[in-house]
């Protein structure tokens, strides 16, 4: 409760505010919001850090209900997968706001945003399931924002996309509490989760928050929910970039999360209040790449830069060639069944007979009024 940041005091009437749970009463009459590690504790009146989380009388409200800030139809390596429905469409929204406070955020005009025309796409849950079947994606993503903040909202959608046979795919930090990672977890058929470092000082120094929520959700995510999980680090010269951390990282994640999930090392740009900082050397990329791989990681790739060698997907038993992809195009696709050709290996994922074609289209695209 003391690292609780509060907003001012302010309205919180509107017509898409829907009374939601994750809250308990305090001695001193505040409510205190359970639904992330934050503890944000409010008066009436008052939001949370998150901004989209807020108190009206004896009640906690959710004001992002059926708002999105854009619908598209990506690749769904962009978001990033690379073990899960290769080459196809994925759709993919979000609302506004987060719950971390990340100097480097790279979507930060949505995630940050606390204007009101940041959300002028309504679309009920049964809205989005069906733009989705309207532009043939079998899976949609809820991105852009952390999907954790919006928890109600998103448990609609993914209960109407599984009755239309849609699947859910969440990209998030993980930032969440005890008492909602269960439920956020069975959301979804995959996640992507940014592991922004393994270290609690830069969490605490850069994200506001801190790293061990984080890795008990992907704990979570992969042993309990049993989810495809994969996961990024954005790789930021001078703060995350050491090979003793990646190493560390990587251990963890072959110990507790299994060498077989993918980790997508990303190269970070200078961008909303870390603008001090280079742009990330593709050769530090590399390097970190096969220190991950030297822990026991079987995929680790590279993303945000061009680097079609560090795009491959090899059978971690032969090398053979199973997927090979340039940007977001799938050049080759050589998977029987989800086991490699020449060996018989089983490659972790969820596979099709078949990569699709998508390419590395962006359709922008609206849900039917």
């Amino acid at each position: 409760m003391a690292d609780a940041l509060l907003t001012p005091q302010t309205s919180l009437q509107d017509s898409s505010q829907v009374a939601v749970g994750y809250f308990a009463a305090q001695a001193d009459g505040r409510l205190l919001c359970t639904l992330c590690p934050r503890h944000c504790t409010l008066a009436d009146g008052q939001r949370g850090l998150c901004w989209v989380r807020g108190r009206v009388g004896d009640s906690m409200v959710l004001t992002t209900w059926g708002r999105s800030s854009g619908f598209c139809v990506d690749p769904i390596e962009k978001k990033p997968l690379y073990h899960f429905l290769p080459g196809s469409p994925i759709l993919s929204f979000g609302t506004a706001g987060c719950n971390l406070t990340c100097r480097f955020c790279q979507n930060w005009s949505i995630s940050k945003s606390r204007h009101d025309d940041t959300l002028q796409v309504r679309a009920t849950p049964e809205a989005i399931a069906a733009l989705a079947v309207a532009h043939s994606c079998p899976a949609l993503a809820m991105t852009y924002n952390d999907p954790v903040i919006y928890l109600e909202y998103a448990d609609a959608v993914a209960q109407a996309c599984r009755a239309r046979g849609i699947k859910t795919v969440a990209v998030t930090a993980g930032y969440i509490g005890d008492a909602a990672r269960d439920r956020f977890c069975r959301l979804y058929d995959a996640a992507n989760v940014d592991l922004k470092s393994f270290r609690d000082g830069f969490y605490q120094r850069l994200c506001g928050g801190h790293v061990q929520p984080v890795l008990d959700t992907l704990v979570y995510m992969v042993h309990e929910a049993k989810v495809w999980t994969e996961v990024t680090t954005l790789i930021i010269p001078g703060e995350n970039d050491s090979d003793g951390e990646m190493a560390e990282l990587a251990d963890w994640m072959v110990s507790k999360l299994g060498r077989h999930v993918p980790l997508h090392l990303s190269a970070f740009h200078p961008d909303f209040k870390m603008l001090d900082h280079c742009a990330t050397p593709s050769a530090l990329l590399r390097r970190l790449r096969a220190v991950a791989h030297a822990q026991g990681l079987q995929h680790v790739y590279l993303g945000n830069v061009r680097d079609p060698q560090g795009s491959i997907t090899y059978c971690h038993h032969c090398q053979a060639v199973l997927i090979a992809r340039d940007g977001y195009q799938i050049t080759a696709y050589d998977l029987r069944d989800g086991h490699c050709p020449k060996c018989g290996t089983v490659c972790p994922g969820v596979w099709t007979a078949s990569a699709g074609s998508w390419g590395a289209q962006r359709q922008p695209v609206q849900p039917r009024s």
